[in-house]
């Protein structure tokens, strides 16, 4: 049975990470529903925060992604991108102005 709430704990929580009240209050239920231990009930929250955490991990760097992916259809230069365009507008400026001296 445990496995069973397991797993949907893990699913329903998804991306989102739990606060430290949220977590004392789910193991307090599951003490009680559950008759688990409260090492047993710390362990599986451990578990599930860490899946969140992972997961929330994995999202940002699609949103990073999709986000690069959408500047590049735009047309949008990255930062670095742009300074390099400075520093080649400050080099041939410079050499511009040393062929008319």
């Amino acid at each position: 049975m445990i496995e069973m709430f397991e797993k949907t704990l893990l699913t329903a929580v998804g991306a989102m990470t739990l606060s430290q009240q949220k977590a004392e209050e789910l193991m307090a239920e599951m003490r009680q529903k559950l008759n688990v231990s409260e090492e047993e009930g710390r362990a599986f929250l451990k578990k599930v925060q860490d899946a969140a955490e992972e997961n929330q991990k994995k999202l940002e760097k699609m949103a990073q992604e999709e986000v690069k992916k959408a500047s590049e259809r735009m047309g949008l230069v990255t930062t670095e991108e742009l300074a390099k365009l400075k520093r080649r507008v400050t080099q041939l400026e410079k050499k511009l102005k040393e062929s008319n001296s």
